[in-house]
């Protein structure tokens, strides 16, 4: 057979070069392997060792964070509610606002039918001019009260001069005992009348107010006094907003009727909220009034408000709560308590009012402290 036709398994040939075989006797091993391997262990403690490094380094910037920025979850926005109601019933005339709408102070919010009112505002109006009027009749019993009190006593003196002549001449006998008696009975009948007109004087000048000093004209006074609560109440038939803020649960419609104290809605102030950050007890340690404050909300991600401390509950909230624990009976547990902050915002993070009652945020008291404050707190020896 010719080497043309021979196979490639024949001739060895495959088209491939032979590789060379390891496993023959006399020949060195590579040492290549074990320097790869060298390199990689060291490559991956390398890695590891920036990792941890790393890793340990963040870890105590966070750890060192938590310490000067105390952070909570539990916290909520709050602020004052104030209720609007008549102090007046009637029925409702107008009503000017809506729900959510904003409003000043000094706007008219709601309005009652006021034509009753007014009606009695003009009779107590004539009732002050009929009291001027009936002030004057008595100013003129008053005098003619006097006068008759004038004319008692000149009858009493006339009385009592014709007593003692009387007297005088019945010691000469000159005139009866029986008419000495009819001069005595005049005297005392005179006598009688002089208090009968003082009486009827004191109970006229009472009636016209000139009792007193100074002269009070009682009815009149009184009269007066009716007529401003008159005023007073057509003035309760508007409603006007307090101060500034937000209309919210309106429930009420023109034409209803209403009772006076009956709640109509409620205005909200929300330039005035604050926030209500619920803090563990341990972590009250640093925390005071004035300390500047970050909060993020859950509503708005990605923008940060900003405040200040401005003042630390007097206990911890199951301290207020309607049954507080009573820790003296029974099995005790202790339980980490949380102490209310009082966190009021800075108007000007919020310029567009977006912060609404009861949303929940996440705030971030900025403590003052330094790393080195930090690490001092920690040296057992100071």
């Amino acid at each position: 057979m010719t080497d043309e036709t021979r196979s490639p398994l024949q001739t060895g040939e495959t088209g491939i070069s032979a590789q060379p075989d390891a496993g023959r006797p006399g020949e060195p091993e590579s040492p290549e392997p074990p320097k790869n391997g060298i390199r990689k262990r060291r490559k991956a403690l390398v890695i590891l060792l920036i990792v941890v490094i790393a890793g340990g380094w963040f870890g105590l910037r966070w750890w060192i964070r938590g310490q000067t920025h105390i952070e909570t979850d539990n916290a909520f926005i709050e602020a004052r509610t104030v209720p609007v109601s008549f102090k007046v019933g009637g029925t409702v005339k107008r009503v000017l606002v809506e729900d959510n709408q904003f409003v000043k102070q000094g706007d008219l919010l709601v309005e009652l039918d006021d034509q009753d009112y007014r009606v009695e505002v003009a009779k107590s109006e004539a009732g002050v001019g009929v009291a001027e009027n009936e002030t004057g009749g008595d100013y003129l019993k008053a005098e003619g009260a006097r006068a008759a009190v004038q004319a008692a006593r000149a009858r009493l003196d006339q009385a009592i001069l014709d007593l003692q002549r009387g007297e005088a001449l019945f010691r000469r006998e000159v005139i009866p005992k029986e008419q000495l008696d009819r001069l005595r009975t005049a005297k005392r009948v005179a006598d009688s009348q002089l208090r009968e007109a003082e009486e009827g004087l004191k109970r006229f000048l009472a009636e016209a107010g000139l009792a007193t000093q100074g002269g009070n004209k009682a009815k009149v006074l009184q009269r007066k006094a009716q007529l401003e609560e008159a005023r007073l109440q057509l003035s309760y038939t508007r409603i006007t907003a307090p101060r500034d803020g937000y209309i919210t649960k309106k429930s009420i419609e023109p034409g209803t009727n209403v009772q006076a104290g009956q709640p109509l809605m409620a205005l909200v102030p929300l330039q005035d909220a604050w926030i209500t950050a619920n803090y563990k007890e341990s972590q009250l340690t640093h925390i005071r009034p004035g300390q500047k404050v970050e909060f993020t909300v859950d509503a708005y991600p990605g923008r940060t408000f900003s405040g200040k401390v401005d003042s630390i509950m007097a206990g911890t909230g199951a301290a207020f709560s309607l049954l507080p624990p009573e820790n003296a009976t029974g099995n005790y547990v202790k339980v980490v308590q949380r102490v209310p902050v009082k966190i009021v915002i800075d108007n000007n993070s919020d310029p567009e009012h977006l912060l609404r009652v009861g949303m929940s945020v996440i705030p971030t008291v900025v403590v003052g402290r330094t790393a080195k404050d930090v690490f001092k707190g920690l040296n057992p020896l100071k």
